[in-house]
């Protein structure tokens, strides 16, 4: 008897365990990832793998194998697959992206890629990357900042917009590279701000159709948390419990604050590389994920990842330093974010 009601009761615990559809929504910069091939219509020349004189070939495709053994590890650990949705910055064209996700540990997820050329004049752009039986976008469209320093435009990258469903759910995206602090941060910093404005625009824009939109920005911001495109233009919030209906939530903003970084350069650890959700993929504290939600946020800082000896021991391993190839990754940190809801 005493037996037959141990494993009534195993059987009772067991049947109301939750199950939840968990979902990997990721970011990386992938440093300068070019290919080996002149394009005259912009200014590649100056770009790393190029400058090389030798085994150019060699280089990029190690380098093509290594981001996308790193990609195939995003998220694995809780989503059992590599990111449902992943966008990426520094790429040179379309081309590049096919073979990164034609790579060995890739290939098998069948990701889709969005993608446009933006006036940037390294040619350096931003796009998204999506496993295809996810992910369904149904529209998308680049946005530019038109940055001006006085009477001269400053040609960044483009703001790629992708709405589309996320398995039924119907969610939006914006992928960033906001412009560089070359020449100090201080003086490039309305540049920044500008592209902050810009998203504010998407927003509204979005939300004029779709008033309660989830809505995901991700991009290296060359900003970190605490800094005013930031508290002022976008002005996400720290807390969740603090978040309004047309509020942001930077989950990051707290893990800087705690020393945690995406980037090193000359001894400043910074925080640059984040994902901001809206409103209604947040939970507000009352566990209700019977829509998707964010879980958790996390920076993929993995050993492998960072230069293990020499004066930048513990930085991100970058690819390319000092005119050669050094074997690594990224001179940044993937970060992402963990979506659930619950199985019925």
């Amino acid at each position: 008897m005493l037996f037959v009601l141990l494993m009534t009761s195993i059987y009772a615990a067991r049947s109301q365990e939750k199950k939840y559809a968990i979902r990997t929504i990721a970011f990386y910069n992938l440093e300068n990832l070019f290919d080996t091939i002149n394009d005259p219509t912009i200014n590649d020349e100056a770009s790393p793998i190029m400058e090389l004189k030798f085994n150019r070939a060699a280089v990029y495709w190690d380098k093509i194998e290594k981001l996308a053994s790193t990609i195939a590890q995003i998220g694995l650990e809780k989503s059992k697959t590599s990111p449902a949705i992943i966008g990426v910055a520094e790429v040179e064209n379309r081309g590049v992206l096919e073979d990164l996700v034609k790579s060995k540990h890739l290939l098998k997820n069948n990701y889709g890629i969005i993608h446009y050329d933006s006036p940037d004049k390294r040619g350096i752009d931003v796009a998204l990357l999506y496993q295809k039986k996810y992910f369904n976008p149904v529209f998308h469209e680049v946005f530019n900042p038109n940055i001006y320093r006085g009477n001269r435009k400053v040609f960044t990258r483009d703001q790629l917009l992708v709405s589309g469903y996320l398995d039924d759910e119907f969610i939006h995206l914006i992928v960033n590279h906001w412009p560089s602090r070359s020449g100090g941060e201080a003086k490039s910093r309305p540049l920044r701000e500008k592209a902050a404005y810009q998203n504010v625009k998407i927003i509204e824009k979005i939300r004029e159709k779709d008033a309660d939109a989830k809505i995901i920005l991700m991009g290296d911001f060359n900003d970190d948390p605490i800094n005013a495109s930031f508290k002022k233009v976008l002005k996400p919030k720290r807390k969740k419990k603090n978040v309004g209906k047309n509020d942001l939530y930077n989950p990051y903003e707290n893990m800087y604050r705690k020393g945690f970084n995406t980037l090193a350069y000359r001894d400043n650890l910074n925080l640059f590389d984040m994902l901001l959700i809206s409103a209604g993929l947040v939970d507000g504290g009352e566990k209700d994920f019977s829509s998707y939600k964010m879980f958790q946020a996390k920076i993929f800082n993995k050993r492998f990842l960072s230069d293990s000896k020499g004066k930048y021991k513990g930085y991100p391993f970058r690819s390319f330093s000092n005119g050669g190839y050094t074997g690594g990754y990224s001179d940044h940190y993937p970060v992402y974010i963990y979506l659930i809801r619950e199985e019925l």
